[in-house]
């Protein structure tokens, strides 16, 4: 749960101490929410999928919004603290417009000086609620130091609305602003374009369909790829071919490897 004055600017936080079997890669997926992340243990390792140069072992990582997957590489077990911050949360909390992390890996010092040594402070917490609460102290502080962001209510509507779907044109005359001009200002909020947001935003709902789809135990992606906004089932796995690395049956059987024989016969991708 998190504390009513962070709930603007932190869609969830969340204390992780997970044991995987054994080493592995988990993709990080695109989403609408910039990914914090405050390992314990050991640092993150983490790069952008197919790209050697950009991985790194952190022990921070802040990423902004991007259209490509991550590459978590880990030895088994993985302790620690994740954030989704809203693109309003990046300004409030670290004290920069989202736009200026987009697609970017990078650590707190590199960021947000006010925030370094939460790493540090992290390492001595006896307990994974000890660790929720050193943020959330650390998060206020910031808020207190950085305010309210003055972002104007029409970008923050225009991002709701292409989260859920609307077209771009639709939404510039919502507004009332040109598509031109729209464009240039979701770009500076956040860092992509907005076609390029809903299509990460269409994905990002698709992700969670799926997930909740295949905890209940009969995924069906011709359902998740209607749901979601996909033209069909094809085009969701071109999507998530290009969005997450791999199409959707590969990442359910890596991640729900006991839901494979139960994928619904029009489901499979």
């Amino acid at each position: 749960m998190v504390l009513p004055e962070l709930r603007p600017y932190v869609a969830s936080l969340t204390a992780y101490d997970v044991d995987l079997g054994a080493p592995g890669v988990h993709i990080g997926m695109p989403s609408t929410t910039l990914t914090f992340v405050l390992p314990v243990g050991e640092p993150l390792d983490v790069g952008w999928a197919g790209e050697s140069a950009s991985r790194a072992r952190r022990w921070s990582t802040v990423s902004g919004l991007h259209a490509r997957p991550a590459a978590i590489h880990h030895y088994g077990t993985q302790h620690g603290i994740q954030l989704a911050l809203t693109t309003a949360g990046a300004r409030a909390l670290l004290g920069i417009p989202a736009s200026d992390l987009a697609r970017e890996l990078v650590e707190l010092p590199d960021v947000t000086p006010g925030l370094r040594h939460l790493p540090e402070q992290l390492s001595g917490a006896r307990t994974p609620q000890e660790r929720v609460r050193i943020v959330e102290r650390a998060l206020l502080a910031a808020l207190g130091r950085h305010g309210a962001p003055q972002t104007g209510a029409e970008v923050g509507h225009a991002l709701a609305r292409l989260t859920r779907g609307a077209g771009v044109q639709e939404v510039a005359d919502e507004v009332g602003y040109s598509r031109r001009h729209l464009t240039t200002l979701v770009r500076s909020e956040c860092g992509l374009a907005p076609k390029e947001y809903q299509r990460v935003a269409r994905f990002e709902t698709s992700h969670r369909l799926l997930v909740r789809a295949a905890r209940s135990g009969r995924p069906s992606l011709a359902r998740i790829s209607a749901e979601a906004g996909y033209a069909d089932q094809s085009h969701l796995a071109r999507e998530w071919s290009v969005l997450a690395g791999c199409p959707p049956t590969s990442w359910l059987r890596e991640e729900f490897p006991f839901v494979q024989d139960s994928v619904s016969p029009q489901g499979a991708g």
